[in-house]
């Protein structure tokens, strides 16, 4: 079996471990498992035309190694993908990962990769921006935000640049009055921050029992200051989410999310933060992608 994997060059484990080197470690995990990779380290802004080249390849199965982030900017190609497409995840969250049953040292991702099968996935979408997994604004979006500053002042300790976002984040949200329509029913809502995800995650670790259910989630997290804003933070690290009292979770198959303060905002989609001004609306592409997973039966779609 053929794997064309293109790998994220700034991606921290290739800095770390070095181009050449991290390419021939990919190299020989495949050969492990008597698959052939051929390995294409590229620069972020190269990833989406490198993708489309191995897509166009017969008989060759495209892989993508990168965290979250890297896979969403590649959404628009990897959904045009013919056949299954493989995922390294390289991140800090791998919020992806972890619902494909890819972790573990690159040797286990890979080992799963070879031996995996196809799982169909729905993706979503806001206006015209494609998301994998969690898209929100307020406490989230700036928590998103803060990460990816701590983490370059921060590159070598992940415990602390995590602390510091977390620290800021829970300091400097401001409450935000947000409409929210489902269907035909809509509300208006004070939080400090509202997230959707791409169907329903459980459990301390955010994990997805289903990747196409053809629903989102959306979770409001009722303003409260700084004590509330705390407590969210830790019942979210304790796996509690679902028992917290300013915490309300509900469903639906399409939301619109509409600031009444009409404010540019920042909005995350699966960590990475942009601006956006006017409705936000959230619609599903059911089974869009199929991805490769190494999941226990209970996990299968």
């Amino acid at each position: 079996m053929r794997h064309t994997v293109v790998v994220n060059a700034r991606a921290g484990a290739v800095l770390e471990a070095g181009a050449d080197a991290f390419a021939t470690r990919i190299e020989a995990a495949f050969k492990a498992h008597s698959c052939h990779a051929e390995v294409k380290l590229v620069p972020p802004r190269e990833i989406g035309s490198a993708l489309s080249l191995a897509i166009e390849k017969d008989r060759t199965i495209p892989v993508l190694a990168g965290g979250d982030g890297t896979i969403n900017g590649a959404l628009p190609v990897l959904i045009q993908s013919d056949r299954p497409v493989g995922i390294l995840p390289m991140g800090t969250v791998n919020v992806l990962g972890r619902d494909l049953g890819l972790f573990g040292p690159l040797e286990q991702q890979v080992e799963a990769l070879c031996h995996g099968e196809p799982v169909a996935m729905d993706v979503g979408r806001v206006n015209d921006r494609l998301f994998h997994s969690i898209s929100g604004m307020g406490f989230f979006s700036l928590m998103a935000r803060e990460r990816e500053y701590a983490r370059r002042r921060f590159p070598f300790s992940r415990v602390a640049a995590f602390g510091v976002a977390a620290t800021r984040s829970i300091l400097f949200t401001r409450p935000i009055t947000v409409e929210i329509a489902v269907g035909n029913q809509s509300r208006v809502v004070e939080a400090d921050a509202v997230l959707v995800t791409v169907n329903r995650f459980n459990g301390a670790e955010w994990r997805r029992d289903c990747l196409d259910g053809g629903v989102f989630e959306v979770h409001v997290l009722n303003a409260g200051g700084l004590y509330s804003r705390s407590k969210a933070a830790l019942s979210v690290a304790s796996g509690l989410w679902r028992s917290s009292r300013n915490l309300s979770s509900f469903t639906g198959n399409a939301v619109t999310l509409s600031r009444r303060d009409k404010r540019r905002g920042h909005i995350t989609f699966d960590g990475e933060v942009e601006r956006k001004v006017g409705p936000l609306a959230y619609g599903l592409l059911p089974r869009a992608l199929t991805v490769i997973a190494a999941r226990p039966p209970r996990f299968r779609s």
